[in-house]
């Protein structure tokens, strides 16, 4: 399904890129770097990058209606305005674990927000999904992991994908009628050796697209879990896609260079660039966050 082969499109040397969003309202694309505390806009057409400072470690940068982004920070999930570069904060669900942060997020239909958090040191157990929307924010009751990755939400709205980083599964969860969660099972486990699953993403087709931190690239699974195609990188750390230009047809991907030596720094000088390939299936329209009243 890929139409050509990935190439690198902007030299962001990120130590840990991730959450990159296709911002439909820009014709641009928004990510982070979460270890750096920035946060990104990258303008295909123009080749422009710029950047903002955050005030803690941001995991991810969400477009909210009416203008302006949401983003996950260490401390909590709060607005973010580029034009002063001002964060106001909106609600803090683990205030009493300094030692997490919030990781990935996606948007589903409803403009809800589904994020996850994790352990900032990769190892306990706190890492919760949460739904946040116009009445406030709501842990799902997913049981806890290390690191959480995702959601991702099928074209229906009926299946949300949950990413065990570590555990290395991608678990397929019922959304019943009125938004909550009901029963999980295994969508997807990645064989040792072949890296772990970092961000997830949904095509149009339903197929499932998730990064390999330590794979090399990309997969894309069938809505029944089958593998139908690995797109390789020139990097090991490949975190997260997202699918925009003006058709959804072109697949922007961020990397980091978090981990690597010197020796694998040699090999692989644009660890932590953003890359980019066509497709043949385009991906979905990203909606717009709809959470607290300003």
């Amino acid at each position: 399904m890929v139409a050509a082969a990935p190439r690198r499109v902007c030299g962001v040397g990120a130590t840990l890129g991730e959450g990159p969003v296709w911002v439909a309202r820009e014709n641009a694309l928004w990510f982070v770097d979460i270890k750096e505390k920035l946060i990104y806009r990258f303008d295909p057409a123009t080749g422009d990058l710029k950047h903002w400072s955050a005030p803690s470690q941001v995991g991810w940068v969400l477009p909210e209606r009416g203008g302006g982004f949401v983003v996950g920070l260490q401390r909590g999930v709060e607005r973010f305005d580029p034009a002063t570069g001002g964060f106001t904060a909106l609600v803090a669900p683990e205030a009493h674990l300094p030692g997490n942060r919030l990781n990935d997020a996606t948007t589903d239909a409803r403009g809800r927000i589904l994020f996850g958090s994790m352990d900032d040191s990769e190892g306990d157990l706190t890492g919760r999904l949460y739904a946040l929307d116009s009445t406030g924010v709501a842990d799902t009751g997913l049981p806890p992991v290390s690191i959480t990755n995702g959601p991702a939400v099928s074209p229906d709205g009926r299946t949300l994908y949950h990413t065990d980083t570590l555990g290395r599964v991608i678990h397929a969860v019922e959304v019943n009628d009125d938004g909550t969660l009901g029963a999980m099972r295994v969508f997807a486990t990645i064989e040792d050796g072949a890296g772990y699953p970092d961000g997830p993403v949904v095509d149009s087709e339903g197929c499932l697209w998730t990064g390999l931190f330590l794979g090399w690239g990309v997969r894309r699974y069938a809505p029944d879990g089958t593998l139908l195609e690995t797109v390789r990188l020139p990097v090991s750390n490949v975190t997260k896609i997202a699918f925009g230009g003006p058709n959804l047809m072109t697949a922007f991907v961020t990397t980091a260079r978090k981990g690597l030596d010197a020796e694998a720094l040699a090999g692989q000088p644009e660890a932590g660039d953003l890359f980019a390939f066509d497709v043949d299936v385009p991906g979905l329209p990203v909606t717009e966050a709809a959470i607290p009243a300003r």
